[in-house]
């Protein structure tokens, strides 16, 4: 669904003065990595435009992305942006803090790498068989002027999309890119460690009671665990506490699908997916409104918990293989 993007044309457009820089809601890794890393290769070397970064809170472990500070959580009112471009938002609705702007931008351009992604920007470059946006926006951009602070970008959102380099939609270019970035001599085994795998106290004694009390579903080929608003209010935490919780239990052995879900507010999940080859989460999540690639997905669905994973596990059990 990639069109053919010249993003050094667009930027150079001398009609293009102002240009914003949005992700989605509730921002990742990979999210935070492509807008700062574009956000500040624009920064750098087209300084003629006025250029704003929009964000959701995030978390602090990305605290050593100096640019995050500049970056803004609610929209100018009224202003119309000449250029707007969205990095790895699979559709418009997930827009974080300025859908508006978005709207009344004079042109829009989407940067993705969401399989369901329907191409919502008047020009869309999304490449679905690519595992982070960070790889897609890397095919975009000037090797020679990625210096070290996008190359750390980059670097953060690659690891965070592929698992470090571990998930299925890790390929022989993502090692390539990767070992491009690194020789901008960034510390990168201490972007890995603490911006993926360290946690707090609290997270992790989140983490262990969501494992204790998950339940094996399916005869074994689902597993779901689950966090109460209430739970999450008594342990002082948010979403962006709950990352990494998904994938771990997903290396359950012999299950095909793990189903992690949190209440946002009353009977109101938001639900993440992940699979272990044979299931096309996708498909799942975008039977209820969602979507996001073949086994890393989600959705948000509405109803009591059980109600919420009884009409998954409907969906998932039609793609289990018999044994």
């Amino acid at each position: 669904m990639s069109e053919l993007l010249n993003l050094a044309e667009f930027l150079s457009d001398p009609a293009i003065r102002t240009l914003a820089i949005a992700g989605h809601v509730r921002p990742d890794g990979d999210c935070i990595g492509s807008t700062t890393a574009l956000y500040q290769y624009v920064k750098k070397y087209y300084p003629q435009l006025q250029t704003d970064l929009y964000l959701e809170p995030f978390s602090p472990v990305f605290s050593y992305i100096d640019c995050l500070k500049e970056a803004k959580q609610e929209p100018e009112c009224g202003k119309i942006y000449d250029l707007f471009i969205t990095c790895d938002v699979s559709t418009k609705e997930r827009i974080a803090v300025a859908e508006s702007c978005f709207d009344a931008a004079k042109k829009t351009i989407c940067i993705d790498h969401h399989i369901s992604n329907p191409a919502f920007a008047q020009i869309n470059h999304i490449c679905g068989e690519i595992g982070s946006c960070c790889e897609v926006l890397y095919s975009l951009l000037e090797p020679e002027k990625i210096d070290r602070d996008i190359a750390v970008s980059l670097f953060t959102g690659m690891v965070h999309d592929t698992g470090v380099f571990q998930y299925t939609n890790t390929s022989p270019d993502t090692m390539r890119i990767a070992g491009e970035l690194m020789k901008r001599e960034f510390d990168f085994s201490k972007i890995i460690e603490t911006s993926f795998y360290q946690k707090t106290y609290v997270q992790n004694q989140v983490m262990g009671r969501v494992l204790t009390e998950s339940i094996l579903l399916c005869e074994g080929r689902v597993i779901s665990g689950c966090m109460k608003k209430k739970d999450m209010d008594f342990y002082g935490i948010d979403g962006r506490d709950l990352e990494g919780i998904v994938q771990q239990l997903r290396l359950t052995k012999g299950v095909e699908v793990a189903i992690f879900l949190y209440e946002l507010q009353t009977q109101t999940f938001k639900v993440s997916l992940r699979s272990n080859g044979s299931v096309n989460v996708n498909q799942v999540a975008s039977f209820f409104g969602g979507g996001g690639h073949d086994k890393a997905a989600g959705c948000t669905m509405e109803g009591t918990m059980y109600d919420v994973i009884n009409n998954l596990t409907k969906r998932i059990v039609e793609q289990v293989p018999d044994e």
